[in-house]
Parts: structure tokens; C-alpha cells; sequence
């Protein structure tokens, strides 16, 4: 999805307007600024990271509780906190395609999917091997030594700097995801092995006691679980940092043309969209009806990550976004931008985004009656196939509408990320 237009940079198209109104002895003026524009986009991205990293801090909070006292009440309350911490970050996921810094640190915190095994014990249908990883069945937290491309790996202790700068990714395999959420994610609920049955990972709390332990090694589980959630605050306080005044991030965005940053908006909101959210996170799986496809398959919680990928894509455009405390950033938008050069496309991406937020919560909806995203995307569930194809197919609609702003703002150079599950769905799978 790739568009070539005539490059333009500030507000040069709206120039034949100044002329018209200088004739008319009535000047008309454009009313929104680009780079206000810019601006706003950067301090609702540097309020997500902060709301993201606030609610982080409540989950490393629940985590200690959970390691100190580890009681099923414990461990819910860890799991209600990893809950609420995926509400915002998930709606800063539109930042990462625009954004080099950004994408390149995601791996860190969001890296999907995973091959769990890697981490910790899985049950046999997970089956014991893998030709594109050894690491397939590692369990490095019952293993103290690994071996890695042939050399043995010292694992006596879980640190961050082990997770870090051994284990996530080892191997050069991008399914080796050691750290960030979905790492979390896996020792707070364990394995589903519901398949596109009803239910999630089941992981009881005692598998963290080291008096009544289950599932063994239950001292170096705690040492995993501890050290992946600090390193989320660790890597969420840099974010931050990269989107304060002067932050690498912001300057990144603000210090260059006004078309360069604009362009970085519509790639994030056209990837996300399209590539990423319409293909590698909902039609592949809907294709292979794989729950092992789901986003937050551990938790059974995808209906939340994409309703608030969704939502962010939309917050970026209104260029508005409310914080967990309620409080509102606001201020110049995209949106306005379009609705003084075309007022009736500004309408329709409005009404695309709200038609694909709708769609979205009448999945939440669906979830929370009892009927799950890998249930939806089960092979027979016809009903179930029908919303999350409803889905895909609204997020695709937006993603043509950012194209019509791109056109209509004269940008040239944006391209969206594609997929194979939607460019050539006859590839999946071989």
C-alpha cells in the first residue's frame, strides 16, 4: 500500500485560499498549525508511556506481593494489574510504526508471539521440538545451564541482564521473546491448553511458593517473574524519557518538515490498520482458526489488545487521549488539518474509525458474555468468523481513508506495512 504524491511541505496548499480570500478583501486564514499539530501527537504519546509505565509500577507492585504471600487472591490481583497495564500501552502501539525509536525498543516490551517452552514447563501436546528452534523446549527456569548455538550458557541465576543479553531472542529467533508483556504474561497464567475451547492458562499460585511448591523450581520462577517486570518499568522509563521536552523521540518528530512528521502519523495509524492489525494479529489467525495466533493468548485478553489498538489509532487522529486518571490531553489534530482542506473526508475517516471502534466493542462484549477471540476464530463458528472478519474488514476501510488524507494533504512517500495474510492470503500456511 504505497502512495506517490506531490510533496508539500507546511501549509503550501493552503495557499490558493490566502489569494482567494486577499481578492475578497476577506483573508482566510488556515487555522491549525502543523506543528501544533505535531506537538499534540507527542504529548499524548508521552502521556500513554506515562499512564503505561504508572500502571507497570502497580504490577511490579502486585508482582512482589504475589512472590511475598502467593495465594490464588495474590495471584489474581497480579494478574488484574497486568490486566489494567495493557489498557494504555496498547494505545501507544500506533507510535511504532512512524517511529524508528519506537520500533526498534518494541521488541523489548510487546514481542509476539512466543514460544513459551523456552521459559518455563509446557504440557506434551505442546510437543518436545522444533526445527527452527532449539530453544523450543529450553526451560530455563528449570535448567541452570543452556546451550545456545553449540556453546553452553551459565543460568544459575535469573537477572535482568540474563534476560536481557542472553535469552531474549537467543539464537537470533525471534520467538525466543524472554522479557516484556507476553513473558508476564505467561508466568502469571500459564499454558492455555483450552485449544478454541472456552478458557485461559490456569497456572495455580503455588507454582511461586517455595513451601508448597508446584510445578518445581518454584524459587527461580520468582526470580523470572521479578526480573521480567522490572525490566518493563526499566524500558517504559526510558520511553518516556525519549518523548519529554528535548526527548530523542519528540525531537525526532518536531525538528524535522512539517510533511515528514505528518507522514510519520499516517504510516503508524495506515500499519497499524492494515499490516499489522487487519493481517498479522486477526486474518491469520482467522485463516488457520489458530488460537495460537491470539495476541494475549495466555490471558485470553485480545478482545482488550485490539479494541485499544483501535482506540489509539483514533485518539491519534482526534488528537485527543484520556488518561487513566481521567484527565484529558488534547489539542490541534490531524483531524483538523483534513477538515480544512476537505470537511467531507474528514467525515468519513470519522465515521470509519467510529464504525471500526463499534465493531471492536461488540467483540469486547462477545468476550465478556464468555465467548473468547480464540473461540471466535474457531473453524465452525460461523457467527464468530463473521465479527472478526467485520473487524479486518473495517480496519482495512480506515486504512483507505488515511490514504484519501494523504492525497488530500499532498504528502508523498507514505507506505503502509503490508501482510501476506492479506496481499496473498495463498502463501499462509506453506
Amino acid at each position: 500500500m504505497t502512495l506517490k504524491y506531490h510533496a508539500l511541505d507546511r501549509l503550501n496548499f493552503f495557499v490558493p485560499l490566502l489569494l482567494i480570500g486577499l481578492v475578497f478583501s476577506t483573508p482566510i486564514m488556515a487555522k491549525t498549525s502543523i506543528d501544533d499539530v505535531l506537538i499534540t501527537y507527542a504529548d499524548i504519546a508521552e502521556a500513554k508511556y506515562r499512564d503505561s509505565l504508572e500502571t507497570a509500577k502497580k504490577l511490579q507492585i502486585a508482582v512482589r506481593n504475589l512472590v511475598r504471600n502467593p495465594t490464588q487472591i495474590t495471584l489474581a490481583q497480579a494478574r488484574t494489574a497486568w490486566l489494567q497495564a495493557r489498557i494504555p500501552y496498547q494505545q501507544t502501539e500506533v507510535y511504532r510504526f512512524g517511529n524508528n525509536i519506537v520500533d526498534e525498543w518494541e521488541g523489548r516490551v510487546n514481542a509476539w508471539p512466543l514460544d513459551e517452552g523456552l521459559i518455563d514447563y509446557v504440557t506434551g501436546n505442546y510437543g518436545v521440538e522444533s526445527e527452527e528452534n532449539e530453544l523450543y523446549v529450553a526451560n530455563v527456569i528449570a535448567n541452570p545451564q543452556l546451550k545456545i548455538n553449540g556453546n553452553i550458557v551459565e543460568a544459575s541465576k535469573i537477572t535482568k541482564q540474563f534476560l536481557r543479553s542472553v535469552l531474549h531472542e537467543a539464537g537470533g529467533i525471534e520467538a525466543n521473546v524472554a522479557t516484556g508483556y507476553h513473558a508476564i504474561e505467561f508466568l502469571l497464567w500459564g499454558q492455555d491448553t483450552n485449544g478454541t475451547n472456552a478458557g485461559a492458562g490456569n497456572r495455580p499460585a503455588t507454582d511461586f511458593s517455595e513451601t508448597d511448591c508446584t510445578g518445581g523450581n518454584c524459587a527461580r520462577r520468582v526470580q523470572y517473574l521479578m526480573a521480567a517486570t522490572d525490566l518493563l518499568v526499566d524500558d517504559l522509563t526510558w520511553m518516556v524519557e525519549q518523548w519529554k521536552t528535548s526527548g530523542s523521540a519528540r525531537n525526532n518528530l518536531t525538528q524535522g518538515s512539517d510533511a515528514a512528521g505528518l507522514i510519520i502519523m499516517l504510516r503508524g495509524m495506515g500499519s497499524l490498520s492494515y499490516g499489522e492489525l487487519a493481517g498479522e494479529r486477526m486474518k491469520l489467525g482467522l485463516i488457520l482458526h489458530d488460537p495460537e495466533e491470539e495476541h494475549d493468548c495466555f490471558s485470553d485478553n485480545t478482545h482488550n489488545s485490539h479494541y485499544y489498538d483501535a482506540l489509539g489509532i483514533q485518539n491519534i487522529y482526534l488528537g485527543r487521549y484520556e488518561r487513566i486518571d481521567g484527565t484529558l490531553v488534547s489539542g490541534a489534530s490531524l483531524s483538523d488539518l483534513v477538515k480544512e482542506a476537505d470537511p467531507a473526508l474528514d467525515q468519513r475517516v470519522r465515521n470509519s474509525l467510529e464504525a471500526t471502534i463499534l465493531t471492536m466493542k461488540e467483540m469486547v462484549k462477545r468476550a465478556e458474555s464468555g465467548e473468547a477471540y480464540d473461540q471466535l476464530i474457531a473453524e465452525g463458528n460461523s457467527d464468530g468468523n463473521f465479527l472478526v472478519q467485520k473487524a479486518i474488514d473495517d480496519l482495512i476501510a480506515q486504512a483507505k481513508e488515511f490514504q484519501r488524507v494523504a492525497a488530500a494533504l499532498f504528502l508523498d512517500a507514505v507506505q503502509f506495512e503490508g501482510s501476506d495474510s492479506l496481499d496473498a492470503p495463498g502463501n499462509v500456511g506453506r
